[in-house]
Parts: C-alpha cells; sequence; structure tokens
C-alpha cells in the first residue's frame, strides 16, 4: 500500500500542495522509538541560530480530544493548548523549544498557511513526514537506525516501507555509534549524519515546566522506580542506569498511552515498596501526567554531527529552494 501510494504521488507531482515556504520532512521507516521528536528539535534549534523562522507542522498523534482545523498548541512563547489537544510528541516540542510555534492538523497544509500567516514562518519542519505525502517538501530526511538494516516490513516486521525507499531522502540521520553510521552509510550510501543523544538531569513534572528553565533534581545514586509508556522503553532504561541512577524497578505501558488514577497509584505503591526515592519517566511521557510530589523526568536532547557541516548543508539547500520557488526567507 505505502508503495502504491508513492507511485500515484510520483504520476503527477501536482497532486501534491505547496506552501510559499520551504518545508523540511523529517520521518522515519519504522514504527515508533527513532528518536525522530528530538531530531526534530533540534533542527528547529539550527534553523534559529541560521536566523530563520521555524514552525512545526505535526498531525498529532494519539490526541484524546481530536478536533477539525488547526490545533495551534504553541504560539512560539506560550504552550496554548494541552496535551489531550495536542498529542504528546508536539506537546514535548511546545515546552522544549521558544520562538518556534507547534500547530496540529491532520491536513499540515492548513496548519502551514496558518504558520505562514499568523506567524511568520520562513521555513516549515513537517514532524513525521517521510509518509505524509499529500504535502509537498523541498528536504526530505529520514532516520534510519542499525537494526531497522535487518528488520522487516509490517505485519511481520516493524518497517513501514521498504529499506530501498531511504534513498528517495536528500540525507539519511543515523542514531547511535560511529560504527552505526557506517554501517547504515555502506547499505544505503548516499548523504549520512549522526545522531547523537545527550541526557540531561532529571527535572520535575508538570504543564508548567519548561525545559530552558529546570529546578535542581535528584542526581546519580538515587534509587529509582522507571515508568514509561514509549514504543521503546528499554533504551529509556538502559539510559538511567547509563547515568548513574539506581533502578530497582521497570514498569511498561504501551506506546502514548495515557496514565489512569490507578496507574499512578500502581506505579507509586511500587516505589514504596522497594524504597525508591523518586519516579522517574521519559519526558514524552510526562506532559501525559499532572504534577506529583517525588515524579520527576529525564530530557534528552540530540545534535546532529558534524553540526557544522550539517548546519551548512541544510543553509544550502534551503537557499536552493527558494531559488527554485522564487522566493525568500
Amino acid at each position: 500500500m505505502a508503495a502504491w501510494r508513492r507511485a500515484w504521488y510520483d504520476a503527477d507531482p501536482s497532486r501534491r500542495r505547496t506552501l510559499q515556504h520551504p518545508v523540511i520532512s523529517v520521518g522515519n521507516l519504522a514504527v515508533g522509538g527513532s528518536g525522530k521528536t528530538p531530531a526534530v528539535a533540534a533542527i528547529a534549534r539550527l534553523l534559529l541560530q541560521r536566523g530563520e523562522r521555524p514552525a512545526i507542522l505535526s498531525r498529532g498523534y494519539g490526541r484524546r480530544d481530536v478536533t477539525d482545523g488547526v490545533v495551534v498548541v504553541s504560539d512560539g512563547q506560550t504552550v496554548l493548548a494541552p496535551a489531550t489537544r495536542s498529542g504528546d510528541e508536539p506537546q514535548m516540542l511546545a515546552r522544549a523549544l521558544s520562538g518556534v510555534p507547534v500547530l496540529v492538523a491532520r491536513e499540515r497544509f492548513l496548519a502551514g498557511c496558518l504558520a505562514e500567516r499568523q506567524f511568520g514562518a520562513t521555513v516549515h519542519l513537517l514532524d513525521d513526514g517521510f509518509q505524509h505525502l499529500p504535502l509537498g517538501r523541498d528536504i526530505e530526511l529520514v532516520i534510519v537506525s542499525r537494526d531497522d538494516l535487518e528488520a522487516d516490513l509490517l505485519p511481520a516486521g516493524r518497517l513501514r516501507e521498504s529499506l530501498a525507499t531511504a534513498r528517495r531522502a536528500d540525507a539519511i540521520l543515523v542514531p547511535g555509534s560511529l560504527d552505526d553510521v557506517s554501517a547504515v552509510e555502506a547499505r544505503l550510501g548516499g548523504r549520512v549524519f549522526r545522531l547523537v543523544a545527550r541526557y540531561e538531569p532529571l527535572r520535575v513534572m508538570g504543564p508548567e515546566q519548561r525545559s530552558d528553565n529546570p529546578a535542581p533534581q535528584p542526581g546519580p545514586g538515587t534509587s529509582v522506580v522507571a515508568a514509561a509508556g514509549i514504543a521503546r522503553p528499554e533504551r529509556f532504561f538502559a539510559a538511567l542506569r547509563e547515568c548513574g541512577f539506581d533502578v530497582r524497578r521497570e514498569i511498561r505501558f504501551r506506546d502514548h498511552h495515557w496514565f489512569s488514577a490507578a496507574d499512578v497509584q500502581a506505579i507509586e505503591q511500587a516505589a514504596t515498596e522497594v524504597g525508591a526515592e523518586v519516579i522517574v519517566t521519559t519526558e514524552k511521557d510526562a506532559v501525559r501526567l499532572a504534577t506529583r510530589p517525588r515524579w520527576c523526568y529525564l530530557p534528552m536532547a540530540v545534535a546532529v554531527e558534524p553540526e557544522a557541516v550539517f548546519s551548512d548543508w541544510l543553509a544550502a539547500r534551503l537557499q536552493d529552494a527558494r531559488e527554485r520557488r522564487g522566493t525568500a526567507a
């Protein structure tokens, strides 16, 4: 089905709708757990440093309150919609990024039009955009992990599209080590950059907590219960141990899980049973939870390396796109 959809849009490019300003698509081949959202945040910050006015366009997967039209999650200064209306990943981006509007809509074209008209966006970041074919894009970035090289297509495996489809991208972003980058580059070729994850100190949870104004939190050696509702929680649990935390129990939920009062009570009971000092969850899960004593989250940021090379390459590609369009920043 995915291959048929691509062929249908390729057969007539006019089937794609085009925004006034360039679109950078950030996506992946596999379902869940690729580091796509932190990569979008990292690219947004690079664009800000370049003097751009980026806007993030997202579908808002996993929203509880789905409405027609466009939801402005953030105007770049203030978070305007709760996680129930935005979805967890757009909410996380809205809280993490200052100066970057975040908009959610099933039709990303409509969100982009609003971002240009209301917020003066000069470039769009299409979150999870590799399979969103109705909207034209100028730069295609796809995340491919080393594990993806041996994965099967859905439903047998976790790939949404064949591995060869990644060659359609302008650049491939590879999370992990230099060896991982080499393995992907040897298999797929093309321009490849590395995604490097960096974990920051624990932060208190809560809807008013912005990542650019953290409060001091427990450090390495602290005993914790770790709870996660993400696609690949084993990475989160391993990261806590790498950061020096004493993980006494791991509690897993499905991706995008909305925590019930019973869930929270069970997690807190587990912490009491094992004598954990705090409960730690992911940044993505934190936006779906209310502030509670003893609860923290572990922020993760990524960098695209080599950063200067990537930033210059991206700027050059944007300039090419504007020359083709006949538009200015």
